[in-house]
């Protein structure tokens, strides 16, 4: 049992008329797990190869909560933890990377940041190989919510909301009293 017949992979044979081993693959074959129809999911990209403005799902406080895991672990090490560019590596003395909070990328549409995560920009290698397409989003998710912590004016409150935070501030500056 130690000595099997078998043949390796484009080795020949006498077995079929055209002298392989192997019959060739039917034309249109996909690998299993590989049938990525759906290019706004697996591209971030329309039918006209333009980057989409939307997410192709949902997004909910799970789908934050992983993106801002999965930034903190292949992100934070280059762009810092709140997106400025000023993580560990430029402490190390490299060149920093892009701010997510300059105007030019706050209005960058969600599948730029896709693509680039997918395909690498300048110094940044692609990440296709390391993280998943739904991690990939979750992470674009969590790069625009840094982005409107970090721009947020009172303008984009509701009203309610506005009156609630001037009700709490008024409260923070009255002055408290202390016990003896």
């Amino acid at each position: 049992m130690y000595h099997q017949p078998r043949y390796d992979p484009y080795e020949s044979s006498e077995l079929f008329e055209d002298g392989t081993s192997a019959r060739p693959l039917p034309e249109g074959t996909v690998a299993r797990g590989q049938l990525r129809v759906d290019t706004a999911l697996y591209a971030g990209k329309d039918a006209n190869g333009e980057h989409v403005s939307a997410f192709p799902f949902p997004i909910t406080a799970d789908v934050l909560t992983r993106g801002q895991q999965r930034y903190n672990a292949y992100c934070a090490p280059c762009h810092g933890l709140s997106g400025y560019g000023n993580g560990m590596i430029v402490e190390r003395g490299f060149s920093p990377p892009s701010s997510f909070h300059t105007d030019r990328l706050r209005n960058a549409p969600v599948g730029y940041y896709y693509d680039v995560i997918t395909n690498g920009f300048g110094r940044m290698y692609s990440y296709a190989s390391r993280i998943q397409p739904g991690d990939r989003w979750a992470i674009v998710a969590y790069i625009r919510a840094l982005q409107l912590s970090q721009n947020a004016s009172v303008n984009d409150l509701s009203p309610e909301e506005r009156q609630q935070l001037q009700g709490s501030q008024q409260q923070g500056s009255q002055p408290q009293e202390t016990q003896p």
